[in-house]
């Protein structure tokens, strides 16, 4: 579907007759000002992330709609896109899907995710595996170790991409803060029948060696604001927000910080322990821990039901609050939207990161 704003009457069907396409487009992001060319039949976010600019995203086909960015001008192509990343109305309404969108002018997009000019610089490099350990039935958490004659910069909540033998690439995030490296620390959930986790459960060992490049993504702490913070995480999506706690622990914040963590079962909070020994030290942090499957909820004290539910149910009024979520995308979608919607939350304070539910694209 072709997407227009801003142009006069008759330009799009003067454009679509001549299919005149421009072989390379500039993309203009706002408020940071920050500008990035995308080549004739590039996507707008791949463009993005080639040249290092942290457009938001999530499971980049389409499905989750975390790279939604408003469209200021210009024209974009969209690709095959789910109506629940990005509805009709949205549509109608001046919103694009990064990930499958490709310019048919130069654009202006509106994302406050993206950070001004000076980001990190993304880089490949060789790993080791230097110990894997094993959470529960379905989670390895592996350490790797960085080449000693490089540095690796990257900010807590970011993610590298494993690159296999074949070319394909499987994405996980920094599970822990930069000022507890040099290594990386990974959570990775086996998902049956995934090229990349099948490896990691069978025959991987230890000292084996690993092509990374990274870092990539927008979810990372806004430091430039002292409002409260509420973090959610479900599943997995716990190994970013473990790394903004050290985080906030190393800075040493006096912020309110409080952490909710859904699962299907209790087995499923696979870290609940590393928890419990951070509200030791940690005087403003808080911690929820929510089960939803019913035939777990007879041995569970806890809270029950949709994680993001018992958010809004402790926290009616978010008006000044910052929100972290990372997760499934229905967990991350169903929050946003309620958040927003329901509990006043500035959607510019919302700041989310989506797994996908994939054999292996456990990460955008």
């Amino acid at each position: 579907m072709l997407h227009k704003l801003n142009r006069p009457q008759g330009y799009l069907k003067t454009m679509m007759a001549t299919a005149e396409v421009q072989a390379l487009s500039t993309v203009t992001v706002e408020p940071s000002g920050r500008s990035f060319d995308v080549a004739d039949g590039e996507t707008i976010l791949m463009a993005g992330i080639r040249q290092g600019i942290n457009l938001p995203y999530g499971c980049k086909d389409g499905a989750c709609g975390s790279c939604k960015c408003k469209l200021l001008s210009g024209f974009v192509a969209h690709g095959n896109h789910q109506i629940k990343a990005l509805s009709p109305q949205e549509e109608a309404s001046g919103y694009v899907l990064t990930c499958c969108a490709k310019p048919q002018s130069d654009l202006v997009l509106e994302s406050r995710q993206v950070t001004e000019a000076g980001a990190l610089p993304i880089k490949k490099m060789p790993t080791r595996v230097s110990s894997m350990r094993k959470t529960s039935d379905d989670v390895m958490v592996i350490q790797l170790q960085l080449p000693a004659n490089d540095t690796f910069a990257y900010r807590a909540g970011q993610y590298v991409e494993f690159i296999l033998r074949d070319g394909a690439r499987r994405s996980y995030s920094m599970a822990n803060a930069p000022n507890l490296g040099p290594g990386l620390e990974l959570h990775i959930r086996h998902m049956p029948g995934g090229k990349f986790t099948d490896h990691v459960f069978g025959a991987m060992k230890e000292k084996e060696i690993l092509r990374i490049e990274g870092p990539f993504g927008s979810f990372f702490l806004r430091e430039d604001s002292d409002k409260p913070i509420i973090l959610l995480a479900s599943g997995t999506g716990f190994a970013p927000i473990k790394a903004l706690i050290e985080h906030l622990q190393h800075q040493g914040t006096t912020r309110e910080v409080v952490l909710y963590w859904g699962a299907r079962k209790p087995a499923d909070l696979y870290m609940q322990h590393w928890v419990q020994t951070q509200l030791t030290t940690m005087p403003t942090l808080s911690f929820v821990p929510v089960v939803s499957d019913a035939e777990e909820v007879s041995s569970w004290s806890g809270r029950t039901g949709f994680v993001h539910r018992a958010v809004m149910q402790d926290f009616p009024d978010m008006r000044t609050y910052q929100v972290y979520a990372c997760g499934a995308p229905i967990v991350v979608e169903s929050a946003r939207s309620d958040f927003v919607a329901q509990c006043g939350l500035d959607a510019n304070e919302f700041f989310a990161d989506a797994f996908t539910s994939e054999a292996d694209k456990v990460h955008p």
